[in-house]
């Protein structure tokens, strides 16, 4: 078995801290935080009692990665924060400046998506969604549609209580911000996602 030379393997690990500590920093450092204030993600991700659809007594804290998007694509399955759309103020009384919600992304550019009896269907195929919990799903059927080049289909887990790309249209990638990562308050739900 082939031995390094003294002090070969300090070096290595050193270095190997390095890096590790220079991405944890470069994450840190080009994320921002959020909370949620409404049960759109609910079971996913927790906002308080006594609100309506709550599950929890303290809302859930997130971290969002901007630095994601700029080196890789979204994919389906991410959660993201991304700014509502204008239509989203009529749609679903979003108010204030720079407003941003956290929807799951669905659907992809160019994908056709349908919802039938509160499923979702991706180019004819039935998503597996093990994160929307049956008593969550709505009943709403939407014919088939296309998603726009450079737009993705965003949607609460919470089916029956989002305000999402059903109501106010596809969101622009030039709108999305990043993927949850981690979440870091309450105390008991701290985590990477």
């Amino acid at each position: 078995m082939a031995r390094l030379p003294p002090g070969r393997l300090p070096k290595a690990l050193f270095f190997l801290g390095i890096l590790i500590g220079a991405f944890l920093l470069l994450l840190f450092v080009t994320s921002i935080a959020y909370r949620l204030p409404s049960s759109a993600m609910e079971p996913t991700f927790h906002c308080a009692q006594p609100g309506s659809g709550c599950e929890a007594d303290h809302m859930d804290r997130v971290l969002v990665s901007r630095f994601t998007y700029r080196i890789r694509d979204p994919q389906r399955g991410d959660v993201a924060a991304f700014h509502v759309p204008l239509a989203a103020v009529a749609a679903c009384g979003a108010t204030g400046d720079n407003v941003v919600y956290l929807k799951r992304v669905v659907a992809l550019p160019g994908e056709r998506w349908r919802e039938e009896n509160g499923f979702i269907y991706v180019d004819g195929k039935r998503l597996t969604e093990p994160y929307v919990k049956g008593d969550r799903r709505d009943a709403e059927t939407i014919p088939e549609k296309t998603v726009p080049e450079g737009e993705y289909l965003m949607l609460g887990d919470n089916r029956s209580s989002s305000c999402d790309s059903r109501r106010f249209g596809m969101v622009s990638r030039d709108d999305l911000i990043g993927p949850v990562y981690a979440v870091y308050w309450p105390p008991g739900r701290i985590g990477f996602k």
